[in-house]
Formats: C-alpha cells, sequence, structure tokens
C-alpha cells in the first residue's frame, strides 16, 4: 500500500499536486553550512529527506539526483494499484502465467518470504486482495462505509495467499496460487530507504541519512556527534529520542492513521493476515536494527502480534531494539531499546524482557 502507512493525512488535491512534481527534487539547505547539505521529495505517500555531511555541493547534488531517480522508478514499479509492473505480476499471479520482475522486486519479495516464515505468517505481502477488499488501495482517507461481508473475506482466506506461494528463477516468477496479490505497503519504504542508502556508499558518502516520514536509516556521524532521531507516538509528536550508532534504520508501524469508518466503528488499515481484520490493540511499533527492510516489515509483523505475542515474534526475527504503543497509549519496550531512548518527559513505560529462545 504506496500511500504510506506512517505517512500524515494528505487531502486527495494536495497529494495530486505533489504526485504530479514527483520528478523535482527541492534542494533545502544546499548552502545552509559548508558541511551539510539535504533534499526533499514527495514519493510512496510521504516526503522523503536525504541529508548528507562533509560531502561538497557537487557530489551532494548528484547524489540527491541519483535517488531522485531511483524513487521514481521504484514508485513506478512497486506500486500496488496504479498501473506498472506491481499490477502486471498480480495480474500474472491471477490468470496463472508466469511473468518477469525486476532485481528489486525479485529481491524484495526474497526478503518478504524470509520474514513471512519467520514471523509463522503475521508479515504477508500476498494478502493485496483482502488489502483492496477492505478499500485501502486508495490515496483518499479517511474510508466512509461498512467493513467488507465476512463472506468475502473467507473466500480470500481460504486460499491461504502467501508470498511463499511464490517460485523466483532469477527475475522470472511463477505461482500456483491465483489469489496471491502482492502489496509491499509494509516493506517497500524500508527496501527503498536500505537501496538508497548503498547508493550513497557508492557515491562516496560517509555520512548520511535518509528519513521517509520518520522512518530512516543513518549511518556515519553529524560532524563531531552522532545522528540524533525522534521516537514518535501515536497521533503526533514524539516520545524520545536516539542517537544512532555507526549505521542502523529505526521505523514505526502505526496502527492509527489511516483507517475506514462507519457510523458505528473505526477500522485501523493494518490487517491480520489470518483473520482478515484489521489489528485492535496496538497502536504502533519501532523497530531499531540494521536495515531499514527488516525493521519495515518487521514492525508490521510485531502490530499483528499484538501485545501478547510481541516478545516471541521479536525473538524469532532477532529483534533486540523493539517499543510497542498499546491503544491506551502505554509504552513497553526491550531492556534494549530502554537503554537507547532518551525519554521526553512523563512517558509511562513498561520493560519487558523477549520471549526466551524456543
Amino acid at each position: 500500500m504506496f500511500t504510506g502507512p506512517r505517512s500524515r493525512r494528505l487531502t486527495t488535491g494536495l497529494a495530486a499536486c505533489l504526485a504530479g512534481v514527483l520528478a523535482c527534487l527541492v534542494l533545502l539547505t544546499a548552502c545552509q553550512t559548508e558541511k551539510e547539505h539535504s533534499a526533499e521529495l514527495f514519493v510512496f505517500g510521504t516526503i522523503v529527506e536525504v541529508k548528507v555531511w562533509g560531502a561538497s555541493q557537487e557530489q551532494s547534488g548528484k547524489a540527491f539526483s541519483e535517488i531522485q531517480q531511483m524513487f521514481q522508478g521504484m514508485h513506478r514499479d512497486w506500486h500496488a494499484w496504479e498501473p506498472g509492473l506491481l499490477v502486471q505480476i498480480n495480474e500474472a499471479f491471477a490468470s496463472g502465467d508466469g511473468v518477469t520482475a525486476n532485481p528489486e522486486i525479485a529481491e524484495m519479495i526474497r526478503q518478504s518470504q524470509w520474514v513471512e516464515e519467520k514471523s509463522g505468517g503475521l508479515f504477508n505481502p500476498a494478502i493485496g486482495g483482502l488489502v483492496a477488499l477492505w478499500g485501502f488501495h486508495t490515496s483518499d482517507y479517511p474510508i466512509i462505509g461498512p467493513p467488507p461481508s465476512q463472506a468475502d473475506i473467507d473466500k480470500i482466506l481460504a486460499q491461504q495467499p502467501s508470498s511463499l506461494d511464490i517460485r523466483i528463477n532469477a527475475v522470472q516468477l511463477t505461482s500456483d496460487n491465483p489469489f496471491v496479490q502482492l502489496d509491499f505497503g509494509g516493506i517497500a519504504k524500508g527496501y527503498a530507504v536500505d537501496l538508497a542508502v548503498a547508493r550513497l556508499r557508492e557515491l562516496g558518502i560517509g555520512n548520511a541519512i535518509v528519513n521517509a516520514g520518520g522512518d530512516l536509516r543513518a549511518f556515519g556521524r553529524h560532524g563531531d556527534r552522532p545522528w540524533r532521531v525522534a521516537v514518535r507516538k501515536p497521533g503526533g509528536g514524539t516520545i524520545g529520542t536516539v542517537e544512532v550508532r555507526g549505521d542502523e534504520a529505526l521505523f514505526t508501524s502505526g496502527n492509527y492513521e489511516r483507517f475506514r469508518e462507519d457510523a458505528e466503528e473505526r477500522y485501523p488499515h493494518i490487517l491480520d493476515p489470518r483473520t482478515g481484520w484489521p489489528v485492535r490493540d496496538v497502536a504502533s511499533a519501532t523497530v531499531i536494527t540494521g536495515t531499514g527492510t527488516l525493521a519495515d516489515a518487521a514492525a508490521t509483523a510485531l502490530i499483528v502480534a499484538g501485545m501478547n505475542d510481541w516478545t516471541t515474534v521479536a525473538r524469532a526475527l532477532g529483534l533486540s531494539q523493539v517499543l510497542m504503543i498499546d491503544d491506551a497509549g502505554r509504552v513497553y519496550l526491550t531492556p534494549e531499546m530502554a537503554n537507547r531512548i532518551q525519554f521526553d518527559a512523563g512517558v509511562d513505560r513498561v520493560v519487558v524482557d523477549r520471549a526466551p529462545a524456543p
């Protein structure tokens, strides 16, 4: 779902305007200091800001231009409902045909399969049919109207769509399950950030941060200090800050900004692949780990796991730095995460040990 599960709500008119200038990078601070340069662009339904430290203006400008082109291609190829390569792939699966992807999509599927298997299916990018059924393939929120019927949900669940149903041979994809419909909304932003970081490094940049609406990866330092980033709280604001150590990603999956509602209830956009219904008891999950891809997908899996099972899923995914906020606003976090965050005043929190290894 490429409207950005953690982006601020945009009106349809504003989103259309920003999409129309997708190709335009805005250099914000090219001359702000001799050492820092930054740029921002609108993609994946959110503002992506790239900052570099210690590079020349010429080197920074080249990096910004190349990342702009990369993100444009990603936006086109990875979109789950606008015409592009991913739509073609889903159409091929539905008709039982093989299809040619590209190396990036093939790799994203491989990484998705790993997270799906390790999380016990709590992260599952193949449930795009359910996402569409709920009306979440849209840029216009909130969605007004009743939920889909249980019968329609059960029809898809009965076919058990899974990314593990996809066979990958280089960039050739096949699936025997016509109900497999890919939606990379829970992993694409993290993978895109990782690709951008890799390109920055290839261009010789040693200090940078790529921030996609608060989900980010940073490496190196901001001059004589580490990069310092905020940990968001549901509904806006922050609960504290973290200093990045070397090269780390920090991603938050939120269950509070995008939703469907009727006269009786609000239905958040993150679906439980086991039931086909929205997750209820978690407001957000924040993960710090080495890559944006894992941090992004893991945060989604942890929300689906819920407040009772998140520690077990964190252990299965090899995560030690996790923070959960329940629907009452209380913070639960691992000891390792507690040691990293400088909390804002008044944050109510509980440190919880992860479940023991099986």
